[in-house]
């Protein structure tokens, strides 16, 4: 089955992030990448210098452009930057059928700066939340959905994870990787009960591009997975190969980006 995957989110000139990392997750994953923009990111392994905003209708005529035209199975949406975007999306969402969307709460990048207004968190509690497949915040991130402490312990993990799904959430990956563990655990919560994954710690400083790179692989890989558990455990089986071999790329001087293409090259 050929799988065509549209990732709706901002740029990363550095190619680690955003919509450079996931077009790269999708290749990888043996799915044709589409992409929408949601805003122009002047940014490199060492931080954020400048967001470019990107009106909401453009936003809005890009998506149509790709879904009016091109059978989309899955989706996968990152930065949306401000409260219009992200009712923009939303109208999408609701006028066409995408099978699969997953969406990252992008709050925050790797070097702490903001990439989404305050105000655009309670538009996408409203809209998106309820319409999308999955959304996969870390504990950071799901703190601010829940207007709560950030999750100390795992257990508490599930619980937040509880309360988003409680919010009109299908299904939640909440990631651990903000624990102090040996581990990086997450637990999947739906419907149908909670499940744990983990993995063991990578020893590397480049982890830049990790979420949108999970985002995006667990949409390139859900249409081939019979449900959310096997298309997680196959994710983060990718994501962690990607993060072996990141020491293995030589790419700026900051927080380097974790290698797409480790099986090839």
């Amino acid at each position: 089955m050929r799988i065509n995957a549209l990732t709706i989110a901002g740029t990363d000139p550095s190619g680690g992030a955003g919509i450079q990392a996931d077009l790269k997750a999708f290749s990888a994953l043996e799915a044709y990448g589409a992409s929408v923009m949601t805003a122009l990111v002047a940014q490199n392994t060492r931080g954020v210098q400048s967001v470019y905003r990107i009106e909401p209708s453009f936003v809005s005529a890009q998506l149509s452009s790709v879904l009016d035209d091109v059978r989309i199975d899955t989706a996968k949406i990152g930065m949306l930057a401000e409260s219009d975007i992200v009712h923009t999306v939303a109208d999408a969402l609701e006028r066409y059928d995408i099978p699969f969307v997953v969406l990252d709460t992008v709050m925050v990048a790797k070097s702490g700066d903001p990439l989404l207004a305050p105000e655009a968190v309670e538009a996408i509690r409203r809209r998106l939340l309820p319409i999308v497949s999955l959304i996969t915040p870390n504990l950071p991130e799901a703190a601010a959905l829940l207007e709560c402490a950030q999750a100390a312990s795992e257990r508490e993990m599930l619980e937040q994870g509880e309360a988003l799904l409680a919010m009109g959430c299908k299904a939640v990956l909440m990631k651990g990787g903000h624990l102090s563990e040996s581990e990086s655990p997450d637990w999947l919560i739906t419907p149908q009960g909670s499940q744990r994954f983990t993995a063991p710690r990578v020893a590397t400083r480049h982890t830049h591009g990790t979420g949108c790179t999970l985002s995006a692989a667990l949409a390139a890989l859900r249409p081939r997975c019979d449900d959310w558990p096997q298309a997680v455990e196959a994710a983060k089986a990718y994501l962690q190969g990607a993060l072996v071999a990141a020491d293995s790329l030589e790419v700026g001087g900051g927080i380097g980006p974790v290698h797409h293409f480790y099986r090839w090259w």
